[in-house]
């Protein structure tokens, strides 16, 4: 699959170019295996980079005039380089020169360059592929031009031309995973002091499955910004009683459960499944590093079932695609992954009969909602690397 999208990008390049071009790039997308909605309350995820990307054929060119084509859009832009970079109406766009304006603040060589990308990464099933376009530009400029740019620069990097470009106030994770990311490993990062650790991450006898419910509710942005306020509220209501309580990290379950009358329901629910799901996540590590998958599954269900009933950012589609996964005898855990409100699930299946489940969910998809489901075996991957020509 990764050498059919190089030879793919690539012969697009020579078509477009008549050249060869001078380098290949890959960069991933990602998955978060527990960890939801913890990374603004102080709390671990634990993502991997997956075996999903997008692939980068550049050359650079002897003037300024840079040159970039979206295969898959079937787009391009082009620009000079030396002109004063700002926001444009393509969006795709943004996420690069959202790269380049800080690379240029940063001294980067006003070279010109040819680019052509392609994409094997679902757009808009929370995978992450802005996150792989913005690294995977950020790595590209840092190799060709030797920047000397640390790993952790070019994640930043990534996540500041999604808040500058594209406007979009999105967490360091995405971009993190899909830099650091290594074969068979996750990532225990804490997303305030983005100190990491790699964990071993094998699975067995059992496959990571994707389910793309293809749908995703308006109330993303409205509901996210709602929480957040909802958590907020809810720490200083429990730092006030408990005043050892620094952030979420050190309030434990038994704190937020004394204090049931005296927060509302809404923000008692948000409170403990945010302590919930904290303390889920070195237990799912354990359960990695034990080879227990059966348990990992169990923790992630129940960070399902926290998303949905807790802090109440699942809906219909990803309920239902859970409820039939927990279904299976081969499924041993399924949850919604990502902000909510539609995207994926991430299930645990049995590598055998992974492909009778994605036949039997994607027909009671289709029957319940009228909707095509796409389903994803994935695998854990290494971040944004060269690939040598």
């Amino acid at each position: 699959m990764k050498k059919k999208l190089i030879q793919y990008t690539t012969k697009h390049f020579e078509k477009l170019f008549q050249k060869k071009p001078e380098h290949i790039f890959l960069s991933p997308g990602r998955i978060n295996i527990i960890g939801e909605h913890v990374d603004y309350n102080d709390g671990f995820v634990l993502p991997a980079a997956i075996n999903k990307y997008i692939c980068f054929a550049i050359s650079e060119n002897e003037n300024s005039e840079c040159v970039l084509v979206a295969k898959d859009l079937n787009e391009a832009y082009s620009f000079d380089i030396k002109d004063k970079l700002q926001p444009v109406e393509k969006m795709w766009v943004n996420y690069i020169i959202g790269v380049l304006h800080q690379l240029k603040e940063k001294g980067l060589p006003e070279k010109g360059f040819t680019i052509v990308f392609s994409s094997t990464i679902p757009m808009g099933a929370g995978l992450s592929s802005s996150a792989a376009l913005e690294c995977g530009i950020a790595y590209a400029m840092n190799k060709m031009f030797q920047l000397k740019l640390s790993k952790e620069e070019i994640a930043l990097i990534g996540q500041k031309a999604e808040h500058t470009f594209a406007g979009v106030n999105c967490g360091i994770m995405d971009q993190f995973a899909s830099v650091f990311g290594k074969k068979n490993k996750v990532i225990k990062l804490d997303c305030t002091t983005l100190a990491y650790e790699y964990h071993k991450a094998d699975f067995k006898e059992y496959q990571l499955v994707l389910f793309d419910s293809c749908v995703k509710h308006t109330h993303l942005t409205s509901g996210y910004n709602d929480r957040r306020n909802e958590v907020e509220q809810g720490l200083a209501i429990i730092k006030a009683n408990y005043p050892e309580v620094t952030s979420f990290r050190n309030c434990t379950e038994k704190m937020v459960l004394s204090l049931k009358n005296t927060l509302s329901e809404i923000i008692f629910n948000r409170c403990l499944f945010v302590v919930q799901e904290i303390e889920r996540v070195p237990l799912a590590i354990k359960a990695l590093s034990n080879g227990n998958i059966n348990q990992l599954g169990e923790l992630m269900t129940k960070t399902h079932y926290g998303l949905s009933e807790l802090y109440e950012v699942s809906c219909p589609e990803m309920d239902f695609l859970v409820t039939e996964a927990l279904g299976e005898a081969e499924v041993v855990g399924a949850r919604m992954m990502g902000g909510g409100f539609g995207g994926c699930t991430i299930n645990v299946v049995k590598k055998e009969t992974a492909n009778n489940v994605i036949k039997k969910l994607t027909k009671a998809y289709k029957i319940k909602y009228n909707i095509d489901l796409k389903a994803y075996k994935i695998k854990i991957a290494k971040g944004t690397s060269t690939y040598g020509i």
